[in-house]
Parts: structure tokens; C-alpha cells; sequence
């Protein structure tokens, strides 16, 4: 993702992206986000609907065959539930969305599987 767009992130939720940048040894986050700037707005809604819950922690944000991959530190268990399921819907939402631009996209591919539109599918 696009430097100023993770930089958008990690200021409007300062909670969540607290390991943003961080240590390498102790965090993922230290490589920002991994995935392309097509579902910057599938994270954005998805961080606004963690944020609120204050004790929760981006521990790596990526792409993985085709889908968005978003992990996490410092859920409770009274908590978990409800949380993995907001993320297991923004996940699901990446598998129909073109991860360079955020129009609608499916996952193809051989050895590496990427969600892609037509558009960017063929500018490859």
C-alpha cells in the first residue's frame, strides 16, 4: 500500500496501528501494510469498527492467496468473537474486491492467486 495511504490509517486509528513502524523483532507491523491500495477502503471501514474498542492491536495487515489476512494482539475473550467476526466479513469483502484499485474482482491465479479485475488482471 501507497505510504500516504497507510499514513492516513495510522493517524485517523492511533490505537489500533500503535505497532505500526514498530520494533521487527517484536512486530510485523514493522512492514506496514502488505497488500495493495485497492482495499484501502475495506481496512478503513474495518479499523473504524475495531478503533472503539481501544485495547485491540494491528499485529500485520497482508495479502495471502488472494484475500486480505488481518491479525491481531490484545483481544479479550469476551471479545474475540464479535471482533474476528468484523474481520472475517472485511476478509471475505477482499475476495470480490481488486486489490489495486477497489472495483470489483475475483481471486485467479496458478502459483500465485491474486484478487484482480478484469482491468488489472490484463495490464499485467
Amino acid at each position: 500500500m501507497k505510504q500516504e495511504l497507510e499514513e492516513q490509517l495510522v493517524k485517523k486509528y492511533p490505537k489500533l496501528y500503535a505497532q505500526y513502524g514498530g520494533d521487527m523483532t517484536k512486530t510485523c507491523m514493522h512492514w506496514g501494510f502488505e497488500c495493495g491500495d485497492g482495499w484501502f477502503k475495506i481496512i478503513d471501514e474495518l479499523s473504524a469498527k475495531l478503533e472503539p474498542y481501544g485495547f485491540v492491536e494491528a499485529a500485520q495487515v497482508k495479502e495471502k492467496f488472494g484475500g486480505l489476512r488481518f491479525y491481531t494482539d490484545g483481544v479479550d475473550s469476551d471479545s474475540f468473537d464479535e471482533i474476528q467476526k468484523l474481520i472475517d466479513e472485511a476478509e471475505m469483502q477482499s475476495y470480490k474486491t481488486c486489490e489495486r484499485c477497489g472495483e470489483p474482482g475475483e481471486p485467479k491465479g496458478g502459483g500465485w492467486i491474486s484478487t484482480l479485475c478484469d482491468n488489472c488482471r490484463n495490464s499485467e
